[in-house]
This record gives structure tokens, C-alpha cells and sequence, in this order.
């Protein structure tokens, strides 16, 4: 082992699992990580807790114990954990038309959307044909009726279209509908997940928390960009008209929640991609998922639906944004190909620049790695795959199974 590690490294393993430790060491001297965080639970049990490296790169400042960060789209997953909440409180059908619960949502083509299509990113709505800025996303009311007047590109349905930015706002909006007490996405997963789970994570930062525990992203130079994004991703996101452009680079932008004044914007909610909290609180809230959220009162048939084969649309699952095979199912990212993370029954969703979270009901696992340093690979991050690889080899011994 380095005796740099121990400095860097912080946190601790079960027994069994220092590969994990290992890997995550490695990160920092062999992957050009920064700064980062992993934590996971298997069977209810926090087997892997580890955080270390700089939180601020200007500063030298370190990475803590209670360190959060912008997970980017791995929050989709957090925000599509109480979507599934409100499902097993029988709030919502995902077999039902969107516009049931929400009426002004039958215009341009879109009356016959239903909720698991919304989910699924198989809407067309990936978009935005009117300005969606931060005084929009401040004002609900404002932002649904751009929400109801958005056009798909096609027939509902027929193809599939990463909702990068969008989704978060339509789950949004679509909650505040059903909610009994109409709250927002951000306030319904306070209050209804994270409060009586004990989660630091948060879908509207409030304002007591100091950036003194946030860490700051460092983007991805440009040669990275350009040796290491695929080559169709690449050509698509030139393009001012295509899919990958309109949905990942432009209105309102991947840098919403980015402010000038503090680390992150406050009391800004940006379901889709503005998500910030640590690697302990996604772990743990999968974890509660992967095994029976009975702290929830989760219904067992909503767990059933999570842990289902994904349907696909009429085009199959291959995505006109990201430009690849990707399979998705009510708000999460399911294994395929592209995206071996567990076996069938998982569900997750990783974020831009590597961060990941998922549920494994199989083997009760709840997975989270999350980092300030960004790399520009989809699936293949190698600080992710590496945490991952060791993890998957951990629990074969462990759980009596081969990998």
C-alpha cells in the first residue's frame, strides 16, 4: 500500500471488503481523482464508508466525513425514488395519463402520455421551446405553464430521448398535482425520505448550509472532452439542432445551480440534475429501497414495478440524445449492455462527470459514489468501474455466489 493512502483515504470497510478500500485509494493516485466519496450497504448493513482527497481545489481545502457535493443526474434517482413513494401511497398509476392529474397537460399531442412513458424519458419532451431560466424554475406556476405548452419532437411513445434537464421539472410539477398537500419534488423528498431516513441530501439546497461543506466541481478540460466523449455524442452535441444539444447543453443549461456568490444557488430546486448531498445519503436511501422500504411503507407491488424489465418504446431503447443503447424504466437507468451495474432487478442512475447510485433488490445493496473532479466517460468512468469491480468481487464470496 502507498504511504501517501492513509492521508488521502479516509473511512473504514468491513472485513471482506478492502478491495473496495483499495480501489478508492487507487482512484487518487492512478485515476486523477480530486476529491470523492463511496459508501455502500449490503443486506442493511454500511459495509463500505469512505471519503477523502481536496473538496476545493483553489483552497487545498479537504474532503470531511460531512462533505456533500452536485451529484448532477444522479439525482434523477433521488427524485424518482419519491415518485415511486407517491406511487406506493397510491397518489399516482403509471399506467395513467399524465393529463388525469394534470388537465392543462393535454395540449400539442400530449394527452395520451401516460405516467410510466413521462418516466421513462419516451415523452419527446427533452426540450424546451421557451426560455427556461432561473426566474422561471423560482415561480412553479410559471414553469408548468411552459411545461403544458411544450411539444413533443414526436409521437409519444414511439422513441426514446434522454430527458436530461427536463424530467425533474415534470416530476415536479406532476407531484405538486397529486401531493395531497401539493408540495414540490424537493419539499415532498425532505420531508416525506430524507427527514425520517436521516438523509443529507438535498433537491433544494436551503440556505443554512455553508459552502464551508460543500466541495466545488472542477470541469473537464477541453482535450479531455475531445479524446474521451464518444465520437457520435461528440458530432451530436455540435449540432445547434439536434436532441443531444437541445437537451444536455442548452435552456436552461447544465450549470443552473452554479452560483457565483456561494459554491451552489440556494433554494433553487433542479430535480434533474441539481441534486446535492453525500455518497452516504444515496447509498442508504437505496439501500432502504433494495430492501423493502419498510421504513417507508413502501408497497410491495411498487418495488415490484421498479424491479420489472423496462418496456421499451416502438423504436426500441436505443437514445437519440445520448446516441447508444440505454434502458430506462420510471425515472431510473435499468442494466443492459452498455450498463452491466447489477443484475436485472436494479435500478439506478449515474450523473455526469461519474457520480452513481443504484438499488440491487437481489442482493439488498445500495451503491453510491460521487466526486468534484468531472470525467466526460458515460458508463465506462474508470473511478467508478474500479470502485464497482471490487465491490461486485467482495460480495461473491461473501453472499455464496459466483462473478
Amino acid at each position: 500500500m502507498s504511504v501517501a493512502r492513509p492521508s488521502v483515504v479516509q473511512g473504514s470497510v468491513s472485513k471482506g471488503f478492502e478491495a473496495v478500500r483499495e480501489a478508492f485509494g487507487d482512484n487518487f493516485i492512478r485515476r486523477n481523482e480530486l476529491g470523492a466519496a463511496c459508501c455502500i450497504y449490503c443486506q442493511g448493513e454500511k459495509v463500505v464508508d469512505l471519503w477523502g482527497g481536496i473538496r476545493n481545489k483553489a483552497t487545498g481545502e479537504p474532503w470531511e466525513e460531512d462533505t456533500m457535493v452536485n451529484v448532477f443526474s444522479t439525482a434523477k434517482g433521488m427524485s424518482s425514488l419519491a415518485m415511486a413513494l407517491a406511487h406506493s401511497r397510491g397518489y399516482l398509476d403509471y399506467e395513467e395519463r399524465v393529463c388525469a392529474y394534470w388537465p392543462e397537460f393535454a395540449q400539442e399531442g400530449k394527452e395520451g402520455i401516460t405516467v410510466r412513458q413521462l418516466l421513462s424519458h419516451q415523452a419527446g419532451l427533452f426540450a424546451f421551446d421557451a426560455p427556461v431560466d432561473r426566474q422561471v424554475v423560482e415561480d412553479l406556476g410559471r414553469l408548468a405553464r411552459i411545461l403544458a405548452q411544450q411539444k413533443p419532437a414526436w409521437e409519444p411513445g414511439m422513441r426514446q430521448a434522454y430527458h436530461a434537464q427536463s424530467l425533474g421539472f415534470y416530476e415536479g410539477e406532476l407531484l405538486r398535482r397529486v401531493d395531497p398537500q401539493h408540495r414540490s419534488l424537493g419539499r415532498f423528498f425532505s420531508e416525506e425520505i430524507a427527514s425520517p431516513l436521516g438523509l443529507e441530501f438535498y433537491l433544494r439546497l436551503p440556505e443554512e448550509i455553508p459552502d464551508s461543506r460543500l466541495a466545488t466541481i472542477e470541469k473537464a478540460g477541453p482535450l479531455q472532452m475531445l479524446f474521451q466523449t464518444p465520437i457520435p455524442l461528440m458530432i451530436a452535441s455540435m449540432s445547434s439542432r439536434s436532441p443531444t444539444r437541445r437537451a444536455v447543453f442548452e435552456n436552461p443549461g447544465p450549470w443552473l445551480l452554479q452560483d457565483e456568490a456561494h459554491v451552489y444557488s440556494r433554494n433553487l430546486e433542479v430535480p434533474s440534475g441539481g441534486g446535492v448531498g453525500s455518497a452516504r445519503a444515496v447509498a442508504l436511501a437505496y439501500s432502504i429501497f433494495a430492501t423493502g422500504g419498510r421504513e417507508l411503507g413502501l408497497r410491495e407491488a411498487t418495488l415490484q414495478a421498479l424491479m420489472a424489465p423496462a418496456v421499451p418504446p416502438s423504436h426500441g431503447f436505443h437514445d437519440e440524445v445520448m446516441k447508444r443503447e440505454m434502458t430506462f424504466s420510471l425515472g431510473f437507468l435499468k442494466p443492459c449492455p452498455e450498463y452491466p451495474f447489477g443484475p436485472p432487478s436494479s435500478f439506478g442512475e449515474p450523473g455526469a462527470g461519474g457520480s452513481f447510485g443504484f438499488a440491487d433488490p437481489e442482493e439488498g445493496v445500495g451503491f453510491a459514489y460521487v466526486m468534484n473532479r468531472m470525467g466526460t466517460r458515460q458508463w465506462d468512468d474508470p473511478r467508478r468501474l474500479a470502485l464497482l469491480t471490487a465491490f461486485r468481487q467482495a460480495i461473491g464470496p461473501r453472499l455464496g455466489v459466483k462473478r
